[in-house]
């Protein structure tokens, strides 16, 4: 039914969990599609800070599991006009054990995207997420 809420989508293959509201990068603060995101405060490390940005949309991270303590990627954000310095957003990978359904909150809206589908929300940066992820 090709249901883009539920974790049921797309049995064999990985989904991606998108948010729609404010980001730390949003132009002009309007709600975009991103990754669930914290800017690092006093976290002791960088995974403790993903852990905290994913457990503040899942609540309860029971149900996941993050591969390794190191990010699998970054990428830097150029100056913009509500960001005065650049700033690297660090991605890293977890993945949901032994349940099919989350209440995501703190968000407007969300989905569960396969790689593929992944490029329809950020054509900008495809090729960086083809390097990432995809390949």
């Amino acid at each position: 039914m090709n249901d883009r809420k539920s974790l049921q989508r797309a049995l064999d293959t990985r989904l991606y969990l998108l948010l729609y509201g404010i980001s730390n990068a949003a132009p002009c603060g309007k709600p975009v599609w991103h990754f669930p995101e914290k800017v690092y405060d006093s976290e002791e490390t960088l995974r403790k800070c993903a852990e905290s940005a994913l457990a503040f949309v899942l609540g309860d991270l029971s149900h996941t599991y993050f591969v390794g303590n190191a990010p699998m990627g970054h990428m830097v954000i150029q100056q913009m006009e509500n960001v005065p310095e650049p700033f690297k957003r660090f991605f890293f990978k977890s993945q949901v054990i032994d349940t099919n359904k989350f209440n995501i909150q703190k968000c407007e809206d969300f989905v569960w995207v396969t790689k593929d589908e992944l490029l329809e929300y950020f054509p900008e940066q495809a090729e960086f997420f083809k390097k990432l992820i995809i390949s």
